[in-house]
């Protein structure tokens, strides 16, 4: 019985190894045959441990161990942000993120819910980092054990890996070796970041210019983002009928629209960074990077806007802390979740529907006598896990929110998107993001006149759950006016008519947004 179970722990632990060294590190790319393969690292781990005196054998099998385990936790934390941010984890400049990770699964779930997450993934850490010792640990004594077996049999897989490799057809892998590889060239590609960004933020055409923005004086100009509207959600049905809706019905209200594509930074999630490439005219896609820019005096849309005479409020419901960085953007007034007045439920992740956040915003500054106003308002309706979604409500109903505490969704728990049947999680994503458009539109009928300027955005992409793999990071961006000279101004960028941009609209790096509007409404450079 003793050796049976011996036996059984030994085949365990190599599977353990094994299946460790060869997991791809994309859940896509998982299958039988990806596991058909010999792994190269693991026949020089058993060499080195049957090779070392006896006194060395142990310590480099612990150290051996926990060496595979932090590596399978680091893989594991590379499937999860391929899963959702498109990339591999960075082990420089992405630790971070795993606060929002923490406050996201807090807001949407409650704190016992966070506070178990973080429980179960020290305690997830610290066992496959045992696990891994162990089973190194067994496998370096076995085959001590049986030397001259040992030896012979990594000889034969070796001598096998390489005759009987055939083009196409792999029979061992390297991938532990590779993954390392590429984890240290980010490794050091993140350790020269800031010198980067700082070389790239030391360039600004338009700082100190006096005459900015003079083609828009007068104008109210709205930029409104719309939390994970990507290029991915022009294809569902719901979201592109939404859009060809919206546009007959603004041409009506007599309004002209151009659209067009930009490359987000991010994919999936780190709204805040995409937001900041757009309003600063830098690349922003990492923490490092926002945390080095909001230190800065770089000249924002809002900034640009308030020195040339506008007033400049951000409207930001997804803040419920206090949030410094705001100052950096120089806006006139914040207006965060606690500020727009909503006494009614959230629904998901959401603070307030985006429908209310727009009516707080016309409430508070644009229904009052004023000079110009330019808002940047960051919408969360259809942030994930994209259930429950709130009902489109009249707008003389809207009251302080209370009417939304009627609506049978209101009271349910928000949904995790994984474990979920990837269709269902995607119509609930075209069902919020066909909302959260439906409030701009409705907003420009209802409140629009020859003084108002939206322009209205994707932040990134969502999840690949439904995006499905290999998804690029474009969303659209429309600009939106009644005044024909406005989009006459915009005429250069060549975009596509209407609220929805086709297949071959032109593509930018949103970084480069910032200039393009500035050159666009403000007199060529003296």
């Amino acid at each position: 019985m003793k050796t049976l179970l011996r036996r059984t722990m030994t085949v365990l632990a190599g599977l353990f190894v094994l299946f460790v060294l060869i997991a791809p590190s994309d859940l896509e790319k998982f299958s039988f045959e990806a596991f058909l393969r010999v792994p190269l690292e693991g026949l020089v781990g058993v060499m080195v441990l049957v090779l070392l005196p006896d006194r060395f054998r142990r310590p480099a099998a612990i150290a051996g161990g926990v060496a595979l385990g932090l590596f399978t936790v680091v893989k594991i934390m590379d499937i999860g942000f391929d899963m959702v941010l498109y990339r591999p984890f960075d082990l420089v400049l992405d630790w971070p993120l795993l606060v929002p990770a923490i406050d996201f699964v807090d807001v949407t779930f409650g704190r016992l819910a966070s506070v178990l997450a973080v429980g179960l993934a020290v305690a997830l850490v610290a066992g496959i980092v045992c696990l891994a010792s162990l089973s190194v640990l067994r496998l370096g004594s076995v085959a001590a054990g049986r030397r001259p077996v040992a030896i012979r049999a990594v000889a034969l897989l070796a001598v096998a890996c390489v005759s009987l490799a055939v083009p196409g057809v792999p029979v061992y892998s390297d991938a532990a070796a590779t993954s390392l590889v590429d984890h240290a060239r980010r490794v050091q590609a993140g350790l020269n970041d800031k010198e980067v960004f700082a070389a790239e933020a030391s360039v600004d055409a338009f700082r100190g210019r006096p005459d900015l923005l003079s083609s828009l004086q007068g104008k109210d100009v709205v930029f409104t983002f719309v939390e994970s509207y990507g290029k991915s959600a022009l294809d569902l049905p719901d979201v592109a009928s939404k859009l060809a809706d919206g546009d007959s019905r603004l041409k009506a209200a007599g309004y002209t629209a151009k659209s067009a594509y930009l490359t987000s930074p991010t994919a999936g999630g780190g709204s805040w960074m995409a937001q900041a490439t757009l309003l600063s005219g830098l690349w922003i896609d990492n923490q490092q990077r926002y945390r080095n820019l909001v230190a800065s005096d770089r000249l924002t849309l809002p900034r640009a806007f308030r020195e040339s005479s506008w007033r400049s409020v951000g409207v930001v419901p997804g803040i419920t802390q206090a949030w410094p960085e705001g100052d950096f953007f120089h806006y006139n007034e914040i207006y965060a979740a606690q500020d727009l007045g909503y006494q009614g439920p959230r629904f998901g992740y959401a603070t307030t529907p985006d429908q209310f956040t727009l009516e707080s915003f016309q409430r508070n500054e644009r229904s009052k006598q004023h000079g110009p106003v330019m808002a940047a308002i960051p919408m969360v309706s259809s942030h994930a896990p994209w259930s429950p979604t709130p009902d489109f409500v009249d707008w003389e109903k809207l009251g302080d929110g209370s009417v939304y505490a009627t609506m049978p969704a209101s009271n349910d728990p928000p949904e995790s998107i994984f474990g979920r049947d990837p269709a269902a999680v995607r119509a609930d994503y075209a069902h919020s993001v066909s909302y959260s458009l439906e409030s701009v539109i409705s907003y420009l009928e209802r409140y629009g006149d020859e003084n108002l300027v939206m322009v209205f955005l994707g932040d990134h992409q969502p999840a690949q759950m439904v995006t499905g793999e290999g998804a690029s990071r474009d969303v659209p961006i429309t600009i939106v006016a009644k005044d024909p000279a406005v989009v006459q101004k915009a005429e250069s960028w060549k975009w596509d008519d209407g609220i929805k941009p086709g297949g071959s609209a032109p593509v930018s790096r949103m970084s480069d947004f910032r200039d393009q509007f500035l050159s666009a409404f403000s007199p060529p450079k003296a």
